[in-house]
């Protein structure tokens, strides 16, 4: 009897533990899978919810190296996507801890989401972060000649509409020339008329929505852009990054296109963290790209 006893209560807080996984937002889920996998161990949170807004209590995280030597580390700024609806710094540790382990000092700050703020909220935010990134990233060991911009969906298309407007920037008193380039994951950057729900619910009342798109922003004096998508991308189709990318190209820019076979719009992510390299080596081309520019 009283090994049944402990049987349901070992069966009760199993199941306890698998409803409390499953009830975490899958970025959260894929970073914990993530944690318990053997791997990336030269890399440390250094710095935790950094206020980089007081105002609105807007925060970031710094990843680094375990083993970074004298010289100040290139840095990347890396901005999480979720249809400008969803997600946090903290749910993305995963690559912060892939990319520092690579050598990178890795900075994921959290900006502003439906239906707290709309377009241009967002970019708002995420223009702060870098501005503070580039102002005092070198007190932590970064390198401000070497910063780079990152990001997957939403996040791609702030880091890309910093890198092509400079009106961002702008405002905060920086210019994208601060930027050493660009590596974007299935981001949207072609996608008017909004036709979905989340483009809707942040673009939908903007009075200029032609002005929310960055292949209308395409220069020849953009910083290098790195632009992947999956073949099997049915929510942001991978005709946005090579529309953007034959436009920066026939604009006398430099930008490169990669494309994965077999891979959607989650699993691009996806493959940067431990469980998932195997689905295509999106972390090794990523890092390839920043070491060909740093």
């Amino acid at each position: 009897m009283k090994w049944l006893l402990l049987i349901a209560v070992l069966l009760v807080g199993l199941g306890g533990c698998a409803w409390w996984f499953f009830s975490q937002p899958g970025p959260k889920q894929l970073d914990m899978v993530n944690n318990v996998i053997p791997g990336d161990s030269n890399a440390q949170l250094m710095v935790q919810d950094q206020i980089y807004d007081a105002e609105l209590g807007l925060g970031l995280n710094i990843w680094a190296p375990l083993s970074a030597g004298a010289k100040p580390l290139p840095v990347i700024v890396f901005i999480y996507g979720g249809g400008w609806r969803d997600g946090a710094k903290d749910h993305y540790a995963f690559t912060g801890r892939a990319l520092a382990n690579r050598g990178y000092m890795v900075v994921l700050p959290d900006y502003r989401l439906f239906p707290k703020t709309r377009f241009p909220g967002f970019l708002e935010d995420s223009a702060k972060a870098l501005a503070w990134v580039h102002d005092n990233i070198g007190q932590h060991g970064g390198d401000t000649g070497r910063i780079f911009l990152s990001g997957q969906s939403a996040g791609a298309y702030n880091a890309m509409m910093l890198a092509l407007d400079s009106q961002w920037l702008g405002r905060e008193g920086k210019s994208p020339d601060l930027i050493r380039g660009v590596a974007a994951l299935a981001g949207p950057y072609d996608f008017y008329p909004f036709d979905s729900e989340s483009t809707k619910q942040s673009f939908g009342d903007y009075p200029a929505p032609k002005m929310t798109q960055p292949v209308n922003f395409v220069r020849p004096d953009a910083p290098p852009l790195w632009l992947s998508s999956g073949t099997d991308d049915t929510q942001v189709k991978p005709r946005n990054s090579k529309v953007l990318r034959d436009k920066i190209v026939e604009a006398g820019g430099e930008a490169e296109y990669v494309e994965y076979p077999g891979v959607n719009h989650l699993e691009i992510i996806m493959a940067v963290a431990k469980p998932f390299r195997y689905k295509a080596p999106v972390l090794d081309d990523m890092v390839s790209f920043f070491e060909r520019h740093k």
